[in-house]
């Protein structure tokens, strides 16, 4: 007989439910403050509906999202439980829009420098003295990279 949506789970039930294995549970309880089972005596765990939906969360954002256990905690830190719930839900990252809008933000700059009068000759050679000191710094950064 399978149990209710509201019903709780075991460590067992919970680990299948979500696809990992059961000491990876107990790990990211560990790791996560916010992942707090019920605890019977002798120490069983039973997990509530809500927990499921904060453990599905996490798996997404480790597992599909490629985020770290660090960067989870600075996430759920920062954002709170309801981030870690959208995870759950499969919604985007609140930053990954952001960053969307701000490439289309970049688009019309870009579409709006092709329209601008041209620069005197003092603003351009200050322009290309920036350009070669950023593709400097390129070069050094892929150079300590590669040798690392």
């Amino acid at each position: 007989m399978a149990k209710g949506p509201e019903a709780f789970r075991t460590i067992s039930e919970a680990a299948d439910e979500l696809g990992v294995p059961q000491h990876v549970l107990r790990f990211w309880e560990t790791k996560f403050s916010f992942i707090r089972p019920m605890k019977r005596a002798g120490g069983r765990r039973f997990y509530r509906p809500q927990d499921l939906m904060v453990l599905k969360g996490v798996r997404a954002l480790l597992h599909e999202d490629g985020y770290t256990i660090k960067g989870v905690q600075r996430l759920h830190k920062e954002q709170g439980v309801r981030r870690l719930l959208a995870a759950a839900d499969g919604l985007p990252d609140p930053q990954s829009t952001i960053d969307a809008f701000d490439e289309g933000v970049i688009d019309q700059a870009a579409e709006a420098a092709l329209e601008a009068p041209p620069i005197d000759e003092a603003a351009e050679r200050r322009l290309r003295e920036a350009l070669s000191a950023l593709e400097a710094a390129k070069a050094r950064l892929t150079r300590a990279l590669s040798d690392g």
